[in-house]
């Protein structure tokens, strides 16, 4: 398994013949592209897409690059069905509690405590339940996606029915935990083996680096991704 962080809370996941794209917003994203990664880069040979919740700077370039590439989109009901509106013709729904299988891997959702809309002539309109995503891959690790979420308790359970060995975790405060509180949630309720930090300097109002976050995980190997450049797990 090769895991790409492509800024904020974007991923790419490459495992045996599959792509996965995890909340693929790469235009507008600074972080992605001050890096000057190719945006060809990040989304060819894209099969699948998976979305946490509808927030446009986590849908992002969905919707293009599902048309580009036939790929097939994974979110919450609502969400994946706001999106057929918008011209994506493969989809699969799910909701908490659910499991969709991909052939080369799996994805569970879980939980997370977060907003979930879209502006539509300036009102919001809602998207479904937030969600975090675990990724079971025949070929790697099972990566556990927070999305965007405060700590829960139920991450406990998390970690007891699926025993996540990487961990990518929001830590960038205000519309997510903090550092503090992220640092404990992966302390607390996790036993992974690989902690990567995200969401953060992609906005001037969340946490610009993942230093305080680093200082307050002491003890977990936490692994400052590097945008554009691949990680084998």
């Amino acid at each position: 398994m090769k895991l790409t962080w492509l800024g904020h809370s974007a991923f790419r996941i490459e495992t045996g013949s599959s792509v996965l794209l995890i909340d693929p917003f790469l235009t507008g994203n600074g972080v992605f592209e001050e890096s000057g990664t190719p945006i060809e880069q990040a989304r060819d040979g894209t099969t699948h897409i998976a979305l946490t919740h509808g927030h446009d700077d986590h849908v992002g370039d969905t919707v293009d690059i599902a048309k580009r590439t036939n790929a097939t989109v994974i979110g919450v009901f609502e969400l994946v069905s706001h999106l057929a509106n918008k011209g994506v013709e493969k989809m699969e729904p799910a909701n908490p509690g659910g499991t969709i299988d991909c052939g080369d891997f799996d994805v569970s959702f879980v939980k997370a405590y977060h907003s979930a809309s879209t502006m539509v002539d300036g009102v919001p309109i809602y998207l479904g339940n937030p969600c975090g995503l675990v990724i079971r891959s025949k070929g790697g690790p099972t990566v556990y996606h927070m999305g965007d979420t405060e700590i829960f308790g139920d991450m406990g359970l998390i970690n007891e029915i699926f025993e996540p060995k990487v961990g990518l975790v929001p830590v960038g405060d205000r519309f997510t935990m903090g550092a503090r509180t992220a640092a404990m949630a992966c302390g607390k309720f996790f036993k992974f083996d690989t902690v990567i930090p995200i969401h953060y300097g992609t906005f001037p109002i969340i946490d610009q680096t993942p230093d305080k976050f680093i200082d307050h995980a002491k003890g977990q190997n936490v692994v400052v991704a590097k945008v554009g450049e691949a990680i084998d797990l």
